[in-house]
């Protein structure tokens, strides 16, 4: 059987609609809040990048609910109604006469926006796991990827008409339209509610979790105090989870790198001439450093299948998911390289058109693909049954921490500066970080263990 089921075309279609929600909010906030906000390039980079971090830090919250509470069809379907009220408060920030109060909605807003975001996000990869007959391999790849596909559709859009929406209607209109879009996410999802297969929670009494597992193993007497106080079953999980997390440690630079697409690349690219296109009639088509963001997904749907119909059939090592992992690592650390290359002919007064940016785009997209679909699919095919949500939910912590470091490093190396955070030097760190830590990952991804299915 190499179909995928009926109902997954429900999931696909919420995912689609729910990142052109998203990324269409995202793709205009940096610009948002250095020209109309008026916050330096330092503090707007923080803001952005903290605010993503929750995006992927809530996921441990909402994959709790999905596997002991509500389940997780009633989990997405409820928190999704959540996320729309975010985006509903974040439209009303550019009603507001004063940047204090406009700063103050925007930040309720993106805190809303995050709780619903991250809620629901431990849930559809899972859940839509959770749809395919038998657990097929090859079916979970496709599924996977398929998912994929329908994130990055989504964002594609969203990049194109949002920013053109803000252009043409104002910021208001270009918060709403998300908001619109995510309504219309939770409306499909619900569609699907009777084809569904639905895991219940599980409810089941239990002596012990696993932080409770970490806290008794770290501090009060090892292993063998942890199976007393907690059961053999919960430290089984709890070493199974740690090994997990042993490769997903390894992906952090990634997400610090990956992340700055939506801010100090926006920042460089606001530095240079937009692409400007000729239109029927008199017109011309402006891509500038919003809009050039729409390079990723187009990228990712034309990488996506050439490199798994034609690169995974025929480089055996790459069939392997730790080895797509690690090589996504290193090509990550590529990206930032060309990156600092840009930004160093800019500062030394190079005039440079934007598409000078596609080609660092064109290197991370095939690093995405390497690390973020192959990510999802490790992380659901290496979990028990009844902890899929819990270690989706420890991958997005991946993105949190890559998210999180970034707003340190800015706020500890700003030496009073305003603007440094976008600049060769920082680009260089961010390259040589990802690429010591890809040369440490292939040494423990070789120790993983030879019986596992990665």
């Amino acid at each position: 059987m190499n179909a995928l089921p009926s109902q997954s075309r429900f999931i696909i279609g919420t995912e689609a609609c729910e990142r052109f929600s998203f990324y269409g909010m995202k793709s205009i906030l940096m610009l948002y809040m250095t020209g109309h906000l008026l916050m330096s390039e330092n503090w707007a980079t923080s803001t952005l990048h903290i605010f993503v971090g929750m995006v992927y830090l809530l996921p441990v919250a909402g994959a709790w609910l999905a596997d002991k509470v509500w389940g997780r069809y009633k989990t997405i379907l409820y928190i999704s109604l959540l996320y729309c009220v975010g985006h509903g408060v974040l439209a009303t920030a550019d009603l507001f006469q004063t940047i204090e109060a406009r700063r103050y909605i925007l930040m309720a807003g993106l805190l809303i926006i995050a709780l619903g975001a991250g809620g629901i996000k431990p849930c559809v990869s899972a859940f839509m796991g959770d749809q395919i007959p038998d657990k097929s391999p090859r079916l979970m790849t496709k599924a996977f990827n398929a998912f994929y596909w329908a994130i990055n559709l989504g964002s594609f859009f969203s990049f194109l008409v949002i920013p053109a929406m803000e252009q043409h209607y104002g910021y208001s209109w270009a918060f709403a339209v998300p908001g619109i879009f995510m309504g219309i996410a939770t409306f499909v999802f619900w569609l699907g509610r009777r084809e569904y297969n639905k895991i219940p929670p599980s409810r089941s009494a239990s002596r012990g979790g696993f932080w409770r597992v970490l806290f008794t193993v770290l501090f009060r007497g090892g292993w063998n105090k942890a199976t007393l106080l907690c059961g053999e079953n919960a430290v089984t999980d709890t070493r199974h989870i740690l090994k997990i997390l042993s490769i997903f440690a390894f992906v952090i630079p990634f997400w610090s790198i990956f992340d700055q697409t939506a801010s100090s690349w926006v920042a460089q690219g606001n530095n240079m001439i937009p692409i400007s296109i000729p239109l029927p009639g008199s017109g011309t088509w402006s891509i500038g450093p919003e809009e050039i963001q729409a390079a990723n997904p187009v990228f990712v749907m034309i990488f996506i299948p050439l490199i798994t119909v034609f690169v995974y059939p025929n480089v055996v090592r790459l069939a392997k998911p730790l080895v797509r992992l690690g090589t996504g690592i290193a090509l990550s650390s590529v990206t930032f390289l060309i990156v600092a290359w840009l930004q160093h002919r800019l500062e030394s007064g190079a005039v440079m058109s934007i598409a000078w940016q596609l080609i660092p785009y064109c290197v991370l997209t095939i690093s995405e693909i390497l690390v973020s679909t192959t990510g999802l699919e490790f992380a659901y095919t290496q979990a028990p049954l009844h902890l899929k949500s819990v270690i989706t939910s420890f991958w997005n912590l991946t993105i949190f921490a890559g998210n999180m470091l970034v707003a340190a490093i800015t706020f500890f190396l700003s030496n009073g500066q305003a603007s440094n955070a976008i600049s060769t030097d920082r680009f260089l760190l961010y390259s040589a970080l990802a690429g010591i830590v890809a040369v440490a990952y292939f040494f423990r991804a070789r120790r993983y263990g030879t019986t596992d299915p990665a």
